[in-house]
């Protein structure tokens, strides 16, 4: 397989996959599934289906076995999608999926079907050098990525018979950059109580969205530590939502509140946790109400950063530089499945691809004249690390 031989059929087959929508939470992903299902037939790879808690498909596991023991690795892409948002705003129908003045062109191209069918192209090669491969290679093509489940990731760690794999490169967009490490998250709804009552009242109520306003104030003035250690980002606490009343002729008695808290390495779950119940237990002490206000956490996820020589980082930096591009570590803002992987104990990179426009916006495209070289690093990448 040369760097040329085979470039124009990945397009084609992202191209596919554009073609059927599969937009998380709205569109059946069976149509998109088996478009990937008739495609590793038809090569004779070996997969498999991964299903949920329900029997819900999920995902589906490419498994290439190597002729030599070692350590298995794994390619990530995701294959369903963002939302359209306002189709009108787009200059070209969503789900396009073909290529104008070099863009190809729909929903997913850039995250991330263009890195599924690139993933399965390079599963294909090891497919035909499996004597040689060291350990293994899995392929996840996830279809339940974008609604934040990470269905796919879950069942494919929760697997008895997957290979445990020593690392993840998930292949988000991006050409400039490796993504090494990411912030934490820890995850609230938080339930403000009151007093019910009549708003026309003569007695004063203050009621559950009020009390609720205030507790906003205390999160959004509560103190948070600056960067520190190796660590480069602070933690960040953000309100994202508040939902109380019923009408304007009652005083609610129940406002719920959302706190979102990306946390690091020295502000860590147990400090997000804490925070937030000492902004409670004020608010209680200031205004008192019939009932306590309840914090129920609904997600954790620890922070994490591999160093420079750790693997897969290693490989896939060094390799970008074998090709001749200045790709620079990052540690992200946002979560992702690196950080799932890391509470499991499994290294992950993200976010190494194609040029691209319109990401989780409209007319999302990627810059085919970048995939001759991200499939070059990938190639050299998986290689080396499977000692091909």
């Amino acid at each position: 397989m040369t760097r040329d031989l085979g470039l124009s059929r990945v397009v084609d087959l992202a191209g596919e996959l554009i073609r059927r929508p599969s937009r998380a939470g709205v569109d059946d992903h069976e149509p998109v599934l088996a478009v990937l299902e008739d495609w590793l037939t038809a090569r004779g790879l070996p997969y498999r289906r991964l299903h949920d808690g329900t029997r819900r498909p999920v995902a589906l596991l490419v498994e290439i076995e190597g002729g030599r023991p070692g350590p298995w690795w794994a390619l990530d892409a995701c294959v369903d999608t963002a939302p359209y948002g306002d189709e009108a705003a787009w200059s070209f129908p969503p789900d396009a999926g073909d290529v104008v003045d070099g863009w190809l062109r729909g929903r997913g191209a850039a995250d991330s079907k263009l890195a599924a069918a690139l993933f399965c192209h390079l599963a294909a090669e090891l497919h035909g050098r499996a004597d040689e491969v060291r350990g293994g290679l899995a392929v996840l093509l996830d279809a339940d990525e974008h609604t934040g489940g990470f269905g796919g990731a879950r069942a494919y760690l929760d697997d008895p018979d997957a290979a445990r794999p020593a690392g993840v490169m998930i292949g988000y967009p991006g050409l400039e950059e490796v993504v090494v490490g990411g912030r934490g998250l820890w995850r609230a709804r938080v339930a403000v109580h009151a007093a019910s009552g009549h708003s026309g009242s003569r007695r004063t109520t203050v009621g559950a969205v009020s009390r609720a306003a205030q507790l906003v104030r205390l999160l959004d003035e509560a103190p948070l530590p600056a960067t520190g250690g190796d660590f480069p980002l602070p933690p960040k606490l953000t309100v994202t939502s508040c939902h109380g009343g019923e009408g304007f002729s009652v005083v609610p008695d129940l406002c719920e509140v959302g706190v979102d808290i990306r946390t690091t390495p020295d502000f860590d779950t147990r400090a997000a946790e804490g925070l937030v119940r000492a902004a409670v237990a004020e608010l209680d002490a200031l205004l008192p109400a019939p009932r306590p206000t309840r914090v129920t956490p609904v997600a954790a996820w620890p922070p994490y950063r591999l160093a420079a020589d750790e693997q897969p980082a290693a490989a896939l930096l060094g390799a970008a530089a074998g090709e001749g591009l200045r790709v620079r570590a990052k540690t992200a803002g946002p979560s992702n499945i690196g950080n799932l992987l890391a509470a499991e104990g499994i290294p992950a990179t993200a976010g190494f691809g194609l040029s691209h426009e319109g990401l989780h916006g409209v007319d999302e495209r990627v810059r085919l004249a970048d995939l001759p070289v991200v499939h070059a690093v990938y190639r050299r990448a998986v290689l080396g690390l499977l000692g091909v």
